[in-house]
């Protein structure tokens, strides 16, 4: 069975320690912690520069045996400042997680690459590696858009982040990953939604609350997992707000569940 992690923004209404506490409940492995807001709108509770935050996140960690595997979630825009992101870089390195993930909002695409260098850069040094992740209303809109800002760039250690919505809502399939790098992909985001999408404004609002637990809806999950390379660690990521009134452990649980009999029927062990 590959190493699940959950993704804060499934339970994006919980502190550091009650996602860390939900994700014991469920069984994870693992956790995915949002400590850099995407938007100027979003609420996060405060990491980056709280000591007390950080020596309580470590203590949790300690009691349950689980580790951050992942933090997110840096949007690169037109008034990014590279340096002043450094912080969460260091952040990622004293919690030992191993990648930061990364997504494009700047329109300009030569100052957008020159964002991401600089950060690949930085976080290279740090040994934590950027996961450049796309998203169908965001300025890398597809796989092919992110390998190729990639190409671009030339960092020494960067992937590609794959959601398996992102994937599907930007005219994507599995088969898509085998023209490209294994070694980009160091894991997955997984989730599920019906197979044929909203219409185009409604992409970002289902992304964002409208997702279903993996093995609820139509997607091609099986072969998106299969599309990896074995034992490709999976991060569950599925915010739904018809669910927002079951607490965070309940809610990690049931997506844990739905993920576990899905890995069965898929054949994975």
């Amino acid at each position: 069975m590959p190493l699940l992690s959950l993704a804060h923004f499934t339970v994006i209404d919980a502190d550091p320690i009650t996602l860390i506490e939900a994700a014991q409940i469920g069984g994870y492995d693992a956790v995915g912690l949002r400590i850099v807001a995407p938007f100027p709108t979003d609420h996060i509770v405060p990491v980056i520069g709280d000591p007390d935050m950080m020596r309580s996140i470590k203590s949790r960690l300690a009691d349950t045996g689980l580790r951050i595997f992942d933090v997110e979630a840096i949007w690169l825009s037109a008034e990014s400042d590279v340096t002043a992101l450094e912080p969460a870089l260091d952040v990622a390195v004293e919690l030992n997680a191993k990648y930061v993930v990364v997504a494009g909002r700047d329109p300009d695409r030569g100052r957008l690459a020159d964002s991401l260098s600089r950060l690949c850069a930085a976080a290279n040094i740090r040994g934590i590696r950027v996961m450049l992740e796309f998203l169908p209303y965001s300025e890398i809109r597809s796989l092919a858009e992110a390998i190729a800002l990639l190409k671009d760039v030339g960092p020494a250690n960067a992937g590609v982040l794959v959601d398996s919505l992102h994937l599907s809502r930007s005219g994507g399939s599995p088969a898509d990953l085998a023209q490209y790098d294994q070694a980009l992909f160091s894991y997955m985001h997984l989730c599920d939604a019906p197979a044929v999408p909203p219409a185009p404004e409604g992409v970002r609002s289902e992304a964002r609350g409208g997702r279903l637990y993996p093995g609820e809806g139509g997607l091609w999950l099986a072969d998106f997992m299969r599309a990896f390379p074995p034992d490709t660690p999976i991060a569950i990521e599925a915010p739904n707000e018809q669910r927002s009134g079951l607490s965070p452990a309940a809610r990690a649980s049931l997506a844990m569940s739905r993920t576990r009999r899905l890995l069965e029927e898929a054949g994975f062990k």
